[in-house]
């Protein structure tokens, strides 16, 4: 695991600053994790220990919802010689647009980053809706906290981080009223949270 923050250290995918997270949630850290992406061989090299942790499970497809998902979906399917899809929006709607999911064919969503697990569900839904098992999440990076855990199990990340996030009216970067605030995701963010920007 220390191996893996080596490597998202190198490829500068750490950023500290004023963030908003596609949970809604403000953060004094962000994982830039497109950065990693840069390089196929650092990727394969984080992805390896979540890959061996999966072979103990049964998996047919591995999916990665746009944007963040989709290259450690395909990683993790190459190195377990998997089926890798995506999901992607319509009109704001998580949608399985271009693949198909088989009745009964079990499922892992691959995440970059997992804060709260909330915007998994969208991505559960879509597999559960084609008749497939969502067998849980694994991801590069696991923000996740004891007190809040994701509603849908992580069963494996490259890496552990206990980074602080705050609801918007508890952040104490917005009191400072120093840094503003940045949303870096591909996520559209819901009218409450677009308020805060």
């Amino acid at each position: 695991m220390s191996n893996a923050v080596e490597i998202l250290k190198e490829c500068q995918a750490f950023l500290e600053g004023h963030f908003l997270l596609s949970s809604g949630r403000h953060s004094s850290a962000y994982c830039q994790m497109a950065y990693l992406q840069q390089y196929p061989d650092k990727c394969a090299a984080v992805m390896a220990p979540v890959a061996d942790q999966l072979r103990q499970l049964d998996v047919d497809v591995v999916v990665g919802p746009a944007m963040g998902g989709i290259v450690y979906a395909y990683e993790l399917g190459r190195q377990l010689g998997k089926r890798a899809i995506f999901t992607e929006r319509v009109d704001n709607v998580m949608t399985l647009k271009r693949f198909s999911i088989q009745p009964g064919e079990k499922c892992v969503i691959a995440e970059d980053v997992v804060t709260t697990g909330v915007s998994s569900l969208e991505t559960k839904r879509v597999i559960e809706e084609a008749g497939g098992v969502c067998l849980g999440i694994v991801c590069v990076v696991d923000r996740t906290k004891a007190d809040a855990p994701s509603p849908i199990p992580i069963l494996a990340s490259a890496v552990k981080l206990d980074l602080p996030n705050y609801l918007p009216e508890e952040c104490p970067i917005c009191a400072e009223g120093k840094l503003p605030l940045v949303h870096l995701g591909s996520r559209k963010m819901k009218e409450q949270a677009k308020q805060t920007l």
